[in-house]
């Protein structure tokens, strides 16, 4: 049984994780005779999770954000789906691995890696199948001293424009990531690719990180996130069409990407772009239960083994320090999810080698048994382990490997 289950109707006996006593102690007894740690992947969570990404995509391609993910096995299962198409990948060294089976990689950000660009240069189908992401010109000179345009193929373009909010009275909101803004500075760079031999400017790239990946059901100061998220969408709105029209003067474009599994909705009723790049929502970490217009199933997760006791309401499980990138809050470490009720110590966190849950359930487990966490971000969990247990119910289906897993370590 293989991942190609995505592709087959849930049937209500599948979906165990609305009821999480039945959903845990299924996974548990799923995975009872593999040592720990062990991740493992729900498949009926992470069909479910697939299928209403598409539905609130409304028909807009869904390219598969792989950093997200980091399991070919599930990016090409997600891929098979009608309604998503192409991968955003995360380095050139893996867009060039990816390139090998897939023919439409788009790398998601500007990369310095001079090994892989020669190889990216010397490859004619790996060429064809790469887009590389830029938003200074400094990015092609770098392209040009690795391998002049004359000995080299010809290397696809995308543009990353900033999506951020410049909110009057309060700056900016938003991540840090391009520095062209505005629609003539979009055109002004799309310009120089143009005149630049040995580059084709094939696409355009604005992520709006302050309305994806912003929660909004958090229960701290949502409404003034909601209302800054009206606000920025709005604008973007605006603009996005604007640099769009700007670029396509000077280079027809074959794509328009924007948004991620935060935004689909929002993102998919602009009319100027063309796919919606998501991939956090199919692994579903923790980040994502503060959103109201979408509820992700918990496909992936991972149990830990208690191996001590100190105290009667503590149980200690052996490893935890799993923590996601971001600020270091709170929010980035992995939440303990069963048995319910447990809580990691203030002072010692999610720790390298063992991590001390207190609660009430703590004084029911015993050495050996196991407590379950879901990871804050989806894909990073894939770089702990080397590979995920599929699981269909209370059963184990099959085993898929991570990248680590099949050796790559890309970042």
């Amino acid at each position: 049984m293989t991942l190609a289950l995505l592709a087959q109707p849930a049937t209500a006996e599948s979906q165990t994780w609305s009821d999480p006593a039945a959903h845990w102690r299924a996974m548990t007894a799923a995975v009872a005779d593999v040592s720990g740690p062990v991740a493992a992947l729900s498949v009926p969570a992470l069909r479910y999770n697939a299928l209403d990404m598409l539905v609130r995509a409304g028909g807009v391609p869904i390219r598969v954000a792989s950093k997200s993910v980091r399991v070919r096995e599930v990016i090409d299962a997600t891929l098979a789906l009608p309604g998503y198409r192409g991968i955003l990948a995360f380095t050139l060294p893996e867009a060039l691995w990816l390139a090998e089976t897939h023919d439409d990689v788009v790398l998601g950000y500007p990369t310095a890696d001079r090994a892989a660009l020669t190889r990216l240069a010397g490859d004619e189908a790996a060429a064809a199948r790469v887009t590389l992401m830029v938003d200074d010109i400094a990015q092609l000179d770098l392209v040009d001293a690795v391998v002049p345009p004359a000995r080299r193929a010809t290397i696809r373009l995308a543009i990353d424009a900033d999506a951020s909010w410049r909110a009057p009275g309060l700056g900016h909101i938003g991540v840090y990531r391009s520095p062209v803004h505005e629609p003539g500075e979009v055109a002004n760079l799309a310009r120089l690719i143009a005149d630049r031999p040995g580059f084709r400017l094939v696409g355009l790239m604005m992520y709006e990180a302050q309305i994806a990946g912003q929660g909004d059901a958090t229960g701290s100061g949502d409404a003034v996130i909601r209302w800054m998220q009206r606000r920025s969408g709005h604008e973007l709105l605006e603009r996005r069409g604007a640099i769009v029209e700007a670029v396509e003067r000077i280079a027809p474009l074959e794509f328009v990407n924007g948004g991620g599994t935060g935004s689909l909705e929002l993102t998919a009723s602009d009319r100027s772009v063309t796919e919606i790049t998501a991939g956090s929502g199919l692994l579903a970490g923790h980040l994502f239960d503060g959103y109201r217009a979408f509820h992700p199933a918990p496909a992936a997760a991972f149990a830990l083994e208690v191996v001590r006791k100190p105290a009667a309401d503590i149980a200690t499980v052996l490893g935890g320090g799993w923590i996601a990138s971001g600020p270091p809050l709170a929010s980035r470490q992995p939440a303990p999810v069963w048995p319910q009720g447990l809580t990691t110590m203030p002072r010692e966190g999610s720790g390298e080698v063992q991590t001390p849950l207190r609660g009430e359930a703590a004084r029911g487990l015993r050495v050996g048994d196991r407590v379950w966490f879901r990871h804050a971000k989806s894909g990073e969990l894939s770089e702990r382990v080397a590979e995920f247990q599929l699981v269909d119910g209370d059963r184990r289906v099959g085993a898929v490997k991570t990248y680590r897993g099949e050796g790559k370590v890309f970042l």
